[in-house]
């Protein structure tokens, strides 16, 4: 009878602890955007040149309109652009989840356009801008709600 009961109180302990762990340890939702420095890959080139910090454009909901507080963001990132000479940034369009998976493969497009639309008015060669779209393909937050959805929306740069 002891050996059942000590088996009962470890089990039951156990599953507390499962349940308390389910409960508070996931988060499908993080409280700020994902860093938008990308961890370089490894390389057996040595003499490949570091990577570009250069920061991600949000956008509001069903637009590609660049909002006020992107042209801070595209102004440093255009300087760091002309400081290395020869680099090519690809332009990533997303979106969140909402709509066809064609349109925000187009909707994603129309967005990195409209950044590269930008870099190339502020004097970057459009030779050295590349565009492509994943549309909601890439969440950078996963979530079922706005505070996922914004970060979401959005323009990287590598």
């Amino acid at each position: 009878m002891t050996t059942f009961r000590s088996i009962a109180t470890s089990f039951a302990c156990a599953s507390a602890l499962v349940a308390a762990l389910a409960l508070f340890g996931c988060r499908t939702t993080p409280e700020a955007p994902p860093a938008t420095a990308r961890t370089p890959e490894a390389s057996a080139d040595a003499t490949r040149p570091a990577a570009l910090e250069l920061g991600t454009v949000y956008f509001d909901f069903d637009s590609a309109a660049l909002r006020p507080d992107a042209t801070g963001t595209l102004k440093k990132n255009a300087a760091a652009i002309r400081g290395e000479s020869g680099a090519v940034v690809t332009l990533e369009g997303h979106c969140d989840e909402r709509g066809s998976e064609e349109y925000n493969l187009a909707l994603g497009e129309r967005r990195a356009e409209a950044v590269r639309t930008y870099l190339v008015d502020l004097g970057i060669s459009g030779a050295s801008l590349r565009v492509v779209s994943f549309g909601e393909a890439k969440p950078a937050v996963m979530g079922h709600d706005e505070a996922a959805w914004k970060w979401n929306r959005r323009v990287d740069a590598h």
